[in-house]
């Protein structure tokens, strides 16, 4: 497995090859409280770095999804408009919200490991 990568809007990335997987921080998800709803891109659909590419609905809020990297969603997570509580329940795994081929991997260079993460959440505070 890859080393998962941050964003400072609390998205998170794996990559394999050319193909990442996004979601949001366990951070992110305990911010938002319980997940109601979650919209999620279709394949084919072009995404940008930070720029909007799922909804997420609470029951505090709604919110904006912008992707970490820019690329081709591949495949949206689709369980998640069964089960959108998997976001809550398990945030760095099944409830994972796209994954994209990138189409520009030094954009990775911008995003936080899992430390850096941590210590921005701690200046958050």
């Amino acid at each position: 497995m890859s080393e998962r990568k941050y964003s400072k809007d609390h998205e998170w990335v794996t990559v394999e090859g050319d193909v990442g997987t996004v979601g949001i921080s366990d951070h992110a998800q305990e911010q938002l409280g319980d997940v109601v709803f979650v919209e999620v891109p279709e394949a084919g659909t072009a995404v940008e770095k930070d720029e909007q590419a799922a909804t997420i609905e609470s029951v505090k809020a709604a919110s904006e999804i912008n992707s970490p990297v820019s690329g081709e969603v591949i495949e949206g997570n689709a369980a998640l408009a069964e089960e959108p509580g998997t976001v809550n329940s398990d945030p760095l795994g099944a409830g994972w919200f796209y994954k994209i081929k990138l189409s520009d991997t030094s954009e990775l260079d911008a995003l936080m490991d899992e430390d850096a993460y941590k210590a921005y959440l701690d200046s958050l505070d």
